[in-house]
């Protein structure tokens, strides 16, 4: 084995964890039971250094031990809410195993609604919910969002005026499909929250702004959206978008004969544009780690 020394590679920025433990809980009561179900991913990151240069894992937490304890604390206490649950194992992981400084845990919640049935469900398919935890010993970072929202509007959106040079094709339009998959993280300065109260007003806020705007670009419909957000939650910090463009093309009939009032269009789901921007408040506090940057971190 070839002994690390200096002058050689050095270990940078490393984290460890157990990655999409699925866990179903059904809460059963009288009136109706209450299913929860979750994705979550861990990520531990401490003194690891000898795991990574000596193969030592004497402070190491097996990523097996980290999926019991998700089902363990499932048992012990309700799941409803994916932040609550998310700050109890960040806060666990990092309290109770000495090495670990900072714990990452990411969840994802997919929506239930119940039939005419008090123990049937169906699945529902618009969106995912998420939250992300981040606990470092001493202070923690709760992120809310939303993902794979998809959402289209068939007029009401113009895209003109842009840079034009030689290799640019794309005509100027004042009436067109805008159509994005939405993935959307709120960042929260407070605990002291109803989770689910807040994320149903944001997410109330994010298609109301969205249906009701008339768009001139989907980087303006962003910018609206955040707003309405940050507007109707005073603890709410900024908002992170990231939004594909899922471009709607008008289809040529003219060759068949046919004409087309903007009504025959192509879904052409790539290349795409891609579409980022964060809106936050002119006095927000730095979110530190709460938004998780991937690799290189």
């Amino acid at each position: 084995m070839t002994e690390h020394s200096s002058g050689d590679a050095v270990l940078g920025p490393n984290r460890y964890g157990k990655a999409e433990t699925r866990v179903v809980h059904i809460d059963r009561r009288a009136d109706g039971d209450v299913l929860t179900d979750l994705n979550v991913s861990i990520a531990l990151s401490g003194d690891l250094t000898d795991s990574h240069l000596k193969g030592d894992n004497a402070n190491v937490l097996p990523t097996d031990t980290q999926k019991n304890t998700v089902y363990a604390f499932a048992a012990e206490d309700h799941v409803a809410q994916p932040e609550s649950f998310g700050v109890r194992l960040a806060r666990h992981f990092v309290d109770t195993t000495e090495p670990i400084t900072r714990a990452r845990i990411k969840l994802e919640m997919y929506p239930w609604s119940r039939l005419n049935n008090p123990h049937a469900f169906i699945r529902d398919g618009r969106h995912v919910r998420t939250a992300t935890v981040t606990y470092d010993g001493e202070s923690t970072w709760i992120v809310s969002g939303v993902k794979d929202l998809v959402l289209l509007k068939t007029t009401d959106s113009e895209f003109w005026g842009y840079i034009e040079d030689r290799y640019t094709t794309l005509q100027p339009t004042s009436d067109r499909i805008m159509a994005t998959s939405l993935l959307a993280q709120w960042w929260h300065t407070s605990e002291d929250v109803d989770w689910g109260k807040s994320y149903d007003a944001v997410l109330s806020a994010l298609l109301d702004t969205f249906a009701g705007h008339h768009s001139l670009a989907l980087q303006q419909t962003l910018y609206e959206m955040g707003s309405a957000v940050l507007a109707g939650q005073p603890e709410l910090a900024e908002i992170r978008f990231s939004a594909p463009n899922k471009h709607h093309f008008v289809y040529d009939l003219a060759r068949f004969g046919l004409e087309n009032d903007n009504e025959v269009f192509h879904a052409d789901d790539r290349p795409y544009g891609l579409i980022e921007a964060t809106v936050r408040r002119d006095d927000a506090p730095d979110p530190g780690p709460a938004f998780d940057p991937g690799q290189g971190w």
